[in-house]
């Protein structure tokens, strides 16, 4: 059963990233203010959830939050400033969206780049425990899909329709055929091994 609120007298955004372990594309990162009547049985962490699931619960989210946006950083800046900051820049930049600005963030994960002024809490394992982080991690985890999906067509021999950009046996085997494209991430180990020409 999740939680609806850390502190029910503020306006609090959950914030979830997607797309941290993958080996091309962008990660995303959502912030989610919901009302204090939200209230929907079948939501939880995306990745306990099916893609029909997921389906459902987004535009149920995005019509009924208070406000919510979307933030990315780019396969270059995560090469730049690594995957974690690069997960806090999207963070930020979700953040700076929001048409009502929180007056407290709900962090998936146990350490965050402070956002302005604004207090936050960090929780381990939050998109299982707050509905605004699961909330969050629905909103990033979807949108991420599609905009890999679209990538897909570019690129139609990784089968990121399929993986996502995630390391699955056929993206590297991909990767070891074709080489790297130049959304793959150069920071990350593409092969098991580092002989890869």
């Amino acid at each position: 059963m999740l939680r609806q609120f850390l502190n029910p007298d503020t306006i609090e955004a959950g914030c979830d990233e997607a797309g941290r372990g993958c080996l091309a594309g962008a990660v995303f990162a959502a912030a989610v203010i919901l009302p204090p009547d939200f209230h929907n049985a079948k939501l939880n962490d995306s990745k306990q959830l099916t893609k029909r699931q997921l389906d459902i619960l987004r535009p149920i989210i995005e019509r009924e939050a208070i406000a919510w946006a979307v933030g990315m950083a780019t396969p270059e800046e995560i090469d730049k400033i690594n995957i974690l900051n690069a997960s806090f820049l999207a963070m930020h930049r979700a953040l700076d969206q929001l048409t009502v600005r929180p007056e407290h963030l709900l962090i998936d994960g146990n350490i965050f780049t402070p956002y302005r002024d604004l207090p936050h809490t960090t929780i381990i394992g939050g998109d299982g425990k707050y509905t605004s982080i699961a909330a969050a991690s629905i909103i990033a985890k979807t949108h991420r899909d599609e905009y890999i999906t679209r990538l897909d067509a570019e690129y139609p021999e990784y089968l990121w329709h399929k993986n996502k950009g995630y390391p699955t046996a056929a993206h590297r085997e991909a990767i070891r055929q074709y080489g790297s494209t130049p959304l793959h991430r150069k920071s990350f180990k593409l092969m098991p091994n580092t002989n890869m020409n």
